[in-house]
């Protein structure tokens, strides 16, 4: 096979040196100020090139690793060679030009002690900060089109872009092999590589190229269903006020148990709240319309919620195909917020690369809107940290602070594994998985039962093997490690990242599925919840023309007295008893559950 060779020429004609930037194909073509001349081939055999030279490029003589796995992930399998012509959705995180300047301006902003808190950036200055460098986005270029390749940005600031290419392209780039692997539980099969080179001179330009040594099964949704499917309509709506919230949770259960106004906003509400949504999750109308019914009847019976449709997804209305973790997404954000618009995020699946490419689809897409939700949930994530590269993590955690510095709120449910993190995932006599995301801009969510409330025991929380402690969280969690002692001590990363963030409730949560009541459970219930309580808290700060909370992670631990402290609960796996819920943060449920009267306060309302 003819390979794409490239290399300086120098040329000396009656003493004078002439340098000639040299591209071989069929023929030589040289450049020299910006003027090609086609040079013989002849004429090149005739130079005292080094062998060395010949057989391989410049490029790839100056490659190294940029990325390595020294084996195969667990619960994956390689099956053979990906196929030369198979095409591959390929994205590339540059470095930003400013990372540094963004960082330090979210920190002003979102630190309760500034004199710049709350004064979020606008889109075009977290831009201007994204930007790769000239530099940066030359290096890169000039390295794709030695290959032929054309690339666009996916974000609006550049710092992500874009191509397809066959993988025998892609191998040639990435000095690699793709291979086919197939995810054992799902049976799903993704391309990807156990590790991948670039040049060394755009190693310092290049954050991460995917897919590559990323290993992920399906993104699942946070929610285990119980079998239990109730009678429809088992009691009035003024039985349900009453009914045991030991039993089960309805918006009336959380209005008393949080505090949270039942007032409907004013229609000229600033305030908006969004949820994402993957195929083939549907979120039904007619549902909403019955659980509004139902739960809500003093809200307009009108009311519904904005579908978004990226990447081909189709929000299909049919009862049949309304989906449980959409359905409770919708109806515990609608439900509570008291007429503030509503966004589900409805990301399909239109490539062969896997779903975390959905994934960053939705963090991108947020980024490029004008005006995002103020608040976005999402109660889907990975089995673990670990199923995506640190690389890859990193370049997700910055796409999210974009999203934070522009005054938007990002929460995540934190999982439904215990300290295993997901449900089955084999961790007995090692240490604790990390959940995933456990991005510091993103605030993570917890979940209780009962009232009074105590920390559910499937919720997955601990400390990050990626990301390292933050500064406005470490009183709190050093508190609760030297309360711990020595307790599993070589299980967990005691200097990294602590999660959840807070906590609400998650325990046997009443939706409507396809016209009748089903029970779910779990962390996703709690991060719409969660979110909810946000969502209002901004109606009123803006209606007060005051900025939205934003960035929350800095103000939730410089106020545990805005929170309900919850001291009871454990959250078991790995074959222990995991970690306990005690006075102050903890891994359970975090800083507490909502108490919307002392959040008011804390948000200087």
């Amino acid at each position: 096979m003819l390979r794409f060779l490239r290399y300086i020429i120098f040329l000396e004609n009656d003493g004078i040196k002439t340098l000639l930037q040299c591209h071989a194909l069929l023929s030589i073509r040289c450049h020299l100020n910006k003027l090609m001349i086609m040079v013989p081939q002849s004429f090149i055999r005739n130079l005292v090139l080094s062998t060395s030279i010949l057989s391989s490029t410049v490029w790839a003589s100056t490659y190294v690793v940029h990325e390595k796995r020294d084996t195969i992930p667990s619960g994956f399998t390689h099956l053979s060679s990906a196929p030369d012509d198979q095409v591959i959705n390929m994205r590339i995180n540059l470095a930003m030009g400013n990372q540094a300047g963004l960082e330090a301006a979210l920190e002003k902003a979102s630190s309760p002690t500034s004199p710049n808190f709350r004064e979020w950036l606008t889109k075009e200055q977290v831009e201007t900060f994204a930007a790769p460098t000239a530099e940066t986005v030359e290096a890169v270029t000039e390295w794709l089109s030695s290959f032929n390749i054309t690339s666009a940005p996916a974000t609006p600031a550049g710092d992500w872009i874009k191509f397809n290419i066959p993988v025998q392209t892609a191998n040639r780039l990435l000095n690699t092999q793709f291979s086919i692997f197939n995810h054992t539980e799902s049976g799903q099969t993704s391309i990807r590589t156990l590790e991948y080179s670039i040049p060394s001179n755009i190693q310092a330009h290049v954050k991460v190229v995917h897919p590559t040594t990323s290993f992920n099964g399906p993104l699942r949704g946070r929610s285990p269903i119980t079998a239990v499917s109730a009678a429809k309509f088992a009691y009035s709506i003024e039985e349900r006020a009453t009914v045991d919230c030991n039993s089960t949770i309805t918006p009336a259960c959380l209005q008393t148990l949080y505090g949270i106004p039942t007032k409907l906003v004013s229609p000229s509400t600033k305030s908006k709240i969004g949820v994402a949504g993957y195929t083939p999750q549907n979120a039904n109308e007619q549902d909403l319309a019955t659980f509004l019914e139902e739960f809500r009847p003093d809200l307009p019976s009108n009311l519904t919620f904005i579908t978004e449709l990226y990447d081909g997804a189709i929000n299909y209305q049919s009862g049949a195909q309304a989906g449980l973790e959409a359905n409770l997404d919708i109806q515990y954000t609608v439900g509570l917020v008291n007429g503030i618009p509503a966004v589900f995020e409805d990301i399909g699946y239109t490539t062969n690369d896997g779903p975390d490419d959905g994934y960053l689809d939705s963090l991108n897409d947020l980024i490029s809107q004008t005006s995002p939700p103020l608040v976005f949930s999402t109660s889907y994530g990975f089995d673990e940290e670990s199923a995506l590269s640190l690389s890859l993590t990193v370049a997700y955690c910055n796409a999210i602070m974009q999203l934070a510095s522009r005054g938007v709120t990002v929460t995540f449910a934190s999982g439904d594994g215990g300290v295993a993190s997901s449900p089955g995932l084999q961790c007995e006599g090692s240490s604790f998985p990390p959940t995933f995301p456990t991005c510091p801009y993103a605030t993570l969510v917890g979940a209780t039962q009962n009232v009074p409330e105590i920390g559910a025991s499937l919720t997955a929380g601990g400390f990050s093997n990626y990301f390292p402690q933050q500064s406005w969280q470490a009183d709190a969690v050093n508190a609760y490690i030297d309360k711990i002692g020595d307790t599993y001590a070589g299980l967990y990363n005691a200097s990294g990242r602590a999660y959840p963030d807070v906590s609400a409730q998650g325990g046997t949560v009443e939706i409507i599925i396809n016209g009748h009541v089903d029970y779910v459970g779990g962390t996703s219930c709690s991060s719409p919840i969660f979110s909810s309580v946000v969502a209002l808290l901004n109606d009123e700060l803006m209606s007060a023309g005051k900025s939205p909370m934003g960035f929350l992670n800095p103000w939730i631990y410089a106020n545990p007295q805005a929170f309900n402290d919850i001291t009871s609960g454990n959250n078991p796996g790995c074959g222990t008893e995991g970690f306990s819920a005690l006075e102050g943060w903890d891994p359970v449920t975090g800083m507490g559950s909502p108490n919307y009267a002392a959040m008011r306060t804390a948000a200087g309302l």
